[in-house]
């Protein structure tokens, strides 16, 4: 008789080792799965974030590029301006340039 009790304690024991066993596994599993889950938002926020990230880079480059065009569009209509100006007091003095080298070419003619 005492090995009848002896063989159930073992078969108990047995019983009770496989239970904590599967437990221990799902419980790993789990966990397993929830990292996982876990890993995947955090790539997820980090993509999200390059983005974000990537986008105010874009943004700001092209600010910094519009703000460098209004310069040169500036620069470019401040030199026509000047050009403008320096024909516009020539105009006479080519008038005159002019003037003289046709009468000197009719002079030269006749």
């Amino acid at each position: 008789m005492p090995d009848q009790k002896v063989l159930r304690q073992i078969k108990d024991s047995e019983e009770e080792a496989d239970e904590i066993i599967a437990e221990a596994e799902q419980d790993a599993d789990e966990r397993i799965s929830a990292a996982r889950e876990e890993a995947e938002q955090i790539r997820e926020e980090a993509r999200q974030e390059a983005a974000e990230l990537a986008e105010n880079r874009i943004e700001e480059a092209r600010e910094e590029i519009e703000e460098q065009r209004e310069e040169i569009l500036a620069e470019g209509d401040a030199e026509r301006e000047t050009l403008e100006s320096q024909a516009e007091e020539r105009i006479d003095e080519v008038l005159e340039y002019v003037m003289n080298e046709f009468e000197e070419a009719v002079h030269a003619q006749t």
